[in-house]
């Protein structure tokens, strides 16, 4: 423990030497990481970059240089490595939850924990109730599931090391969960923007003990993990979320300082590069989804009021706790007849001191914004005017895949393969429309190593391109199932989560 402490003082005194602005390009541990793990979601400090140099496959297809594969049940959460073990969880049958590992050189299947995990509610066909990506460490693993909680398991034995019971999410449009633990220094951080009980956590790696808890009651719905900037010697741990980009202090959970910058919900992660945070949104107003999501179905009336019986007949099956409708319903019905309309609809789902993006009275052809922007870390306080370095519209982000940032160029992948690459610094356009692959939905973030970046489609299919300004397309390969997971990389391997598989990928020795 003494040892582990002087690392950390002496990492915190490096950081304070370097100076300048510097956004790290992969989050400290108490435990030491490898250069070639892939300890979380989007690997080092969630930005698709591996840190290892060793030559990684152009061709390959879920027969074709495949180093091992093995069935990991129905899922969408990527895989993680981290000291040459592999870990991924996956649904092995209707209520049962099961995390595995496997030695990342032969595929050797370590251990399997399973967990009963009780009646689940209905998800997004898209999505999986095993929908998220663990976290790891030398020692343990870290793995959240909605209805147990953040269980830690031993990274040799699979043995149980602690586990923090959490609330358990509410997503009344039956998104789900899709969130991740995130690891930063002795912490485990945890983000959860539900429509119910939003709140970011940070626990103690070894010990489980809630360091701190920021109860985001002024958040809607999002899908955005924490990345951390440093500028100046000082870390900040970022969360993106409703209409704010906020940036907190890791020792106490305090918001340091925030930009009023962004739109209702975010579902796409940041991207931190030299003390700047750069982020791509797309968001439409709450009044207009909640008119269109029920009253053109068949449970509603196209009159342009919601009422709770509306809700409850949308939601099926699921059940909707009170809480929920005494936090919005309860809020937004001014007049108390019973029924949402017009601005009550605004006032009942956004928080009243976040009235973020479109609302009711927008104009339905202004309702949907989408934009990149970037915006300099540090600060105190409401940084809006000073930090944010350029807001620029576009018509090709996406609302769920996150942005690939490298050398000094931004790469956007939406739906059918549609990309679009801006300059980091003043975020302009720096060609058209282009696009990559053969179509397709996309999920899937973009990763790269060995100068190749890998994008992944729902249709299977991987696409390689070149890491260079003309993202040359060097192949597009086919796994034979889809993918929503974003893929891993680790020394040589690029680890690829397809519905009900992980297969390891490898150039051929």
């Amino acid at each position: 423990m003494r040892a582990t402490n002087r690392l950390m003082r002496s990492r915190r005194l490096l950081r304070l030497c370097c100076g300048g602005l510097l956004c790290s390009s992969i989050v400290l541990s108490a435990v030491a990481a490898r250069g070639d793990d892939w300890p979380q979601f989007r690997g080092p400090n969630c930005t698709g970059i591996s840190q290892d140099d060793e030559p990684l496959p152009v061709h390959f297809s879920d027969s074709e240089n495949v180093a091992w594969q093995h069935p990991v049940g129905d899922g969408v959460g990527g895989a993680v490595v981290a000291a040459g073990r592999v870990f991924v969880n996956g649904m092995t049958d209707e209520q049962t939850v099961s995390l595995f590992a496997f030695d990342l050189k032969s595929g050797k299947k370590l251990w399997q924990r399973d967990w009963a995990t009780g009646k689940l509610p209905e998800v997004h066909a898209t999505n999986s109730q095993a929908s998220t990506t663990p976290a790891a460490d030398a020692e343990r693993v870290y793995f959240y599931f909605p209805s147990l909680g953040l269980l830690t398991v031993d990274a040799e034995t699979g043995e149980d090391i602690w586990h923090q019971e959490l609330p358990v999410p509410f997503f009344v449009f039956k998104w789900g969960a899709g969130m991740s633990p995130v690891l930063y220094d002795d912490l485990v951080l945890f983000c959860q923007d539900d429509d119910l009980y939003p709140a970011f956590y940070a626990f103690d790696r070894k010990t489980g003990k809630l360091r701190w808890k920021d109860t985001r009651d002024d958040m809607a719905v999002n899908y955005s993990h924490p990345v951390i900037c440093t500028v100046d010697g000082r870390d900040d741990i970022v969360v993106a979320g409703t209409g704010m980009l906020i940036g907190y202090d890791p020792e106490t959970g305090e918001r340091r300082w925030h930009a009023k910058a962004l739109l209702r919900n975010i579902k796409t992660t940041p991207v931190c590069s030299d003390g700047v945070i750069y982020i791509s949104v797309q968001s439409g107003g709450i009044a207009n989804q909640w008119l269109a999501s029920v009253d053109n179905a068949e449970t509603g009336h196209p009159d342009g009021k919601l009422t709770k019986d509306e809700v409850r007949a949308f939601m099926g099956d699921n059940p909707i706790p009170e809480a929920f409708f005494r936090k919005t319903f309860d809020r937004g019905d001014l007049n108390g007849d019973g029924a949402l309309e017009g601005r009550e609809l605004d006032l009942a789902f956004l928080h009243p001191d976040n009235f973020a993006g479109a609302t009711y009275d927008t104009p339905k052809e202004n309702a949907a914004h989408e934009y990149v922007l970037a915006v300099r870390g540090g600060g105190e306080g409401d940084v809006t005017d000073s930090h944010v370095l350029w807001r620029n519209p576009t018509r090709h982000t996406d609302h769920i895949v996150s942005p690939y940032v490298s050398d000094g160029r931004m790469l956007l992948i939406k739906e059918g393969g549609i990309s679009t690459v801006f300059d980091t610094e003043q975020g302009e356009p720096l060609r058209g429309a282009k696009r990559v692959g053969r179509g397709g939905n996309y999920f899937a973030s973009p990763v790269s190593g060995d100068g190749k970046i890998y994008i992944a489609s729902q249709n299977g299919k991987v696409v390689v391109l070149r890491d260079h300004a003309d993202f040359e397309q060097l192949a597009t390969n086919d796994m034979g199932e889809s993918i929503i997971a974003t893929p891993a990389i680790s020394d040589g391997n690029l680890l690829i989560r397809t519905r009900t598989k992980l297969v390891c990928v490898a150039q051929p020795q």
